[in-house]
């Protein structure tokens, strides 16, 4: 990459009432400014940034090794390892961490909880080994973030949040992607005649009946109404979207109790996007192309309206899992001759690294219409720690139109290997551990 532009920060917990707090000690402050000015001077700040942790909290902190784990060890690409002796993170607050920051690290001996053969509720299009994909180290890289410990998904525990609940992911395939996981990393562990799954084309369901809960997909890629929310329209020059309209969608989003939405892999079809207000009843005619950014500000804000006119915070939880970055550019990871994901099989090492995959304008958009609302929304913040991901994704062990990819097409990774979607096991399983990190 060339240099880093800073972004606006945007809080990956959700906001929160600060009460007051008693005066810190005047060693406090000095160490806390200085430790920050360091901050500020060592390195840009990541995008989607945490609020910072405050110095007493990190202070009061004791190390449980006494020594510095070295938090550069294996940023070379190596496999290292991991020593828990040499860990002085704290313990996961969701009030006080931040999930950026991190690296990946490569755990030989972790076995994902279930496989693409294990799993029954997987799609072709996430079933790399399933396809053919002969690798499978990229199933074992491990998030570890800077500051503190993400607690490893419990299953148990997960469905015991759940008991007696509806959570529904509400976005697109990405979304799906996210959803299937968080099913499979809970199914095994339920009776086979205490769980059932109900596919749609818009609304899918899995039931735990035992705890008498919902994992639930609803399927609206733009989250506002479009001409290509079931007939999906293939030339996105031709899609139109209702950016003021949501409420065909959102009638299915009440009465859930915990809310994980996404939107934007589908805005990036071009520079402009076509903009309707009203009914498309109207006609062709009836559209305006908009900048794709003010589009999107418009699209959401019809969305953050909706979740504040609607949603009570004691009864409801909303999350929004910011942007899932594509790597169709191997140049951006100084791959020079690779093409776009293909092959790829360990991480981005450089730390903070950022590739084209991501517009930084649309997380402005985000920082900006969701810092204005008046629900709290938890940001399952995953755009930086996908950003190293290149090995993650389907490539060419996918499928297209129903079909797997044929041996001529998998020969063609720059017309066919999908560097959108995500490998399962993989990267997602990530995604759920943040989020059950914050049920």
């Amino acid at each position: 990459m060339g240099t880093t532009t800073t972004l606006p920060p945007l809080a990956a917990v959700k906001h929160l009432h600060y009460r007051g707090k008693l005066p810190l000690s005047i060693t406090t402050v000095v160490i806390c400014t200085l430790a920050f000015i360091g901050l500020m001077y060592s390195e840009t700040i990541s995008p989607f940034t945490s609020k910072l942790k405050s110095c007493s909290k990190r202070d009061s902190v004791t190390s449980r090794s006494g020594k510095s784990h070295g938090a550069d060890s294996d940023r070379d690409g190596d496999k290292s390892g991991y020593d828990p002796e040499m860990d002085d993170r704290f313990e996961f607050d969701p009030e006080e961490c931040s999930v950026v920051s991190g690296k990946w690290v490569f755990n030989s001996s972790y076995e994902p909880p279930y496989t693409d053969r294990s799993c029954p509720y997987l799609d072709w299009q996430v079933s790399c080994v399933k396809n053919g994909r002969p690798d499978s180290d990229y199933q074992r890289w491990q998030w570890q973030p800077d500051d503190c410990l993400l607690p490893p998904f419990n299953p148990a525990e997960a469905l015991k949040k759940l008991r007696g609940k509806r959570l529904m992911f509400v976005g697109d395939s990405l979304q799906r992607g996210q959803w299937q996981s968080f099913v499979c990393l809970v199914e095994f562990i339920i009776p086979e005649n205490q769980k059932s799954m109900k596919r749609g084309r818009a609304h899918s369901v899995f039931k735990a009946k035992e705890y008498n809960a919902t994992i639930e997909f609803y399927w609206s890629p733009f989250l506002v109404e479009s001409n290509s929310d079931l007939r999906i329209v293939g030339d996105p020059k031709k899609r139109i979207l209702k950016v003021d309209s949501i409420l065909k969608h959102a009638k299915h989003w009440t009465g859930v109790d915990i809310l994980v939405f996404n939107s934007y892999v589908w805005w990036m079809s071009g520079l402009r996007i076509k903009s309707l207000w009203g009914s498309f009843a109207n006609g062709a005619e009836g559209y305006e192309e908009l900048d794709l950014p003010v589009a999107y500000r418009i699209g959401l804000k019809t969305w953050a309206n909706w979740v504040d006119s609607t949603i009570n915070p004691n009864e409801t939880r909303v999350f929004f899992t910011t942007m899932s970055p594509t790597h169709m550019r191997s140049a951006d990871w100084n791959h020079k001759d690779g093409i776009k994901c293909s092959n790829e099989t360990k991480p981005v090492m450089k730390k903070n690294h950022w590739g084209t995959g991501s517009d930084k304008r649309i997380m402005k958009v985000v920082s900006s219409v969701v810092g204005k609302m008046k629900v709290p929304v938890t940001f399952i913040n995953i755009t930086q720690l996908s950003e190293y991901r290149i090995d993650g994704h389907s490539s060419i062990y996918t499928e297209t139109g129903g079909k797997l990819l044929t041996d001529e097409q998998k020969a063609d990774p720059l017309h066919h290997a999908d560097c959108i979607h995500w490998c399962l096991p993989g990267v997602p399983d990530t995604w759920n551990q943040i989020l059950y990190a914050h049920l």
